[in-house]
């Protein structure tokens, strides 16, 4: 009888323990193929935003931007400074579209396009002068592709277009759509 009862006991203990460890693969299993981890691509980090349109010291980090670019000189040194504007008016249009201050964004984003542009041109020009330029490549790509991720945010959470109607004046469509798509390409051509 004393034998039967272990029997028993180590059946039902048996199957406890099958329930709990098919229980845990269970959710193991859902965990790993229905949760969808976010990693980062690029190891590449934005700098804070700096000073917004309208304030005062907007006005005067614009003064301080325009004396900056002569403090960098050299193909290697404007490289620099053109990836540094780039990335301050790439995050100053994040903020901005959060905000939904979409003319602001949209003037901020076409900033962020031309310096970037620029960063090409000045390490091309480098290049040419036989400077090496190694680095700078791999921190353009880098700054490319972080760029990238943040365009591809911001389209998750803007319209494609916005009616802008200002007081006095007609009202005109932003293609933001089109701006950010524009952005994409630009940062991939490199």
């Amino acid at each position: 009888m004393k034998i039967a009862k272990n029997i028993f006991y180590l059946q039902s203990l048996n199957k406890n323990y099958l329930i709990k460890f098919y229980t845990f693969f269970l959710f193991l299993f859902l965990f790993i193929f229905i949760t969808q981890p976010v990693f980062a691509e690029s190891s590449y980090v934005l700098q804070y935003p700096s000073f917004m349109p309208g304030t005062i010291f907007y006005k005067i980090d614009k003064v301080i931007e325009f004396a900056e670019k002569y403090w960098y000189f050299g193909d290697l040194g404007q490289f620099t400074y053109s990836l540094k504007e780039s990335d301050k008016y790439l995050v100053q249009a994040k903020t901005l579209f959060e905000y939904q201050q979409y003319l602001l964004a949209m003037d901020a984003l076409q900033e962020s396009d031309n310096y970037f542009q620029k960063t090409h041109l000045y390490l091309e020009r480098a290049k040419k002068d036989g400077k090496d330029t190694a680095n700078n490549e791999i921190l353009l790509l880098q700054a490319a592709q972080k760029h990238v991720e943040t365009v591809q945010f911001i389209e998750t959470y803007v319209p494609k277009s916005f009616i802008w109607t200002p007081e006095k004046k007609a009202s005109s469509s932003l293609q933001i759509y089109s701006a950010l798509q524009n952005s994409i390409a630009i940062r991939k051509s490199i």
